[in-house]
């Protein structure tokens, strides 16, 4: 490998939240790093059992000088990342996939309860890309959210679990439960919230003092700032990544079920109330000692431990 080339690739997923859990990590990691974003073909579809290139529709990125480590999430990532340990890279996968005991480091949720193995690493929630250092920035950036009144509830909502488009009853009981605990709000919708229910939860927020951004708006997503000058947390349970992201705050963290979760999501939720890290909205506002979960810089450190990025 020569000097101009990054030791470490990312293999990226077309999915955002896939992507960002192998982004999220190399970015700890503090090296240079190269990103390869992937793109399908329809072989993608079948679970490859082999270290193979067949499910990609571009393999033009794939050449050497070959990487010392590469890190993947997302079943369909993990042929790509085992095709390149035939040619000499560490592996570091998230999520659960094919070939787990050819990982070098095989990242996984407690919710996906997966036996112990010497390459496993178990983690709450997932990997993501949000670290202290980047809240501790937000909270400079946004300090003019400080003048809210108190508590500040963060409102971090989703959508439906398959589609776009919350229904703006739920959306509304969700906004009246919160303004009815809230000195102020911060909400932010997602794309699968929809428009509807973004202005369904606008209206019931009237009552109190908030900020909300919808999903497409030309301001700065405020998110960020939000999550670092909130009091508390209440977060639907549709979106994993947000719900990983939210342990990284000391806010207290309640989870608002939005009626469609299945079963992978609601172990999620069991599982973040058995480490004390979560209740259900149902208990809110009663505040509750919870210490951050720095989940992603904890990976980092393994990864390090391990060795995977000596020499």
């Amino acid at each position: 490998m020569s000097p101009g080339d990054p030791p470490l690739w990312v293999l990226a997923d077309p999915r955002a939240g896939t992507a960002a859990q192998a982004i999220g990590i190399a970015e700890r990691l503090g090296r240079p790093f190269r990103t390869i974003d992937l793109e399908w073909a329809r072989w993608a579809r079948l679970p490859l059992p082999v270290p193979t290139l067949l499910g990609l529709a571009d393999r033009s990125a794939f050449r050497p000088p070959w990487p010392r480590l590469v890190i993947s999430a997302g079943r369909r990532s993990a042929p790509v990342a085992l095709w390149l340990k035939r040619r000499g890279a560490g592996v570091v996968h998230c999520m659960r996939a094919p070939g787990s005991a050819g990982f070098d480091l095989h990242v996984v949720g407690a919710h996906d309860r997966m036996p112990p193995a010497p390459n496993r690493l178990e983690i709450l929630g997932a990997a993501h890309r949000i670290s202290p250092a980047r809240l501790a920035e937000a909270r400079d950036r946004f300090a003019a959210l400080a003048a809210l009144p108190s508590p500040r509830v963060g409102l971090l909502l989703g959508g439906p679990v398959r589609g776009e488009g919350l229904d703006p009853a739920i959306a509304a009981a969700l906004g009246r439960r919160v303004a009815g605990f809230a000195g102020s709000v911060m909400a932010t919708a997602s794309r699968r919230t929809g428009a509807a229910a973004t202005a369904a939860l606008a209206e019931t927020l009237s009552p109190v003092p908030h900020r909300l951004h919808g999903w497409g708006g030309a301001d700065e997503n405020p998110l960020l700032g939000f999550m670092a000058w909130a009091d508390l947390l209440v977060v639907s349970g549709d979106s994993v990544s947000m719900l990983s992201e939210a342990l990284v705050t000391a806010a207290p963290v309640f989870i608002a079920p939005l009626g469609d979760e299945g079963p992978r999501h609601l172990a999620l939720h069991e599982s973040l109330y058995a480490a004390g890290q979560a209740r259900p909205l149902a208990r809110a506002p009663a505040p509750y000692a919870r210490e951050s979960r720095d989940e992603v810089g904890r990976i980092a450190a393994e990864i390090m431990k391990r060795g995977l990025l000596a020499g």
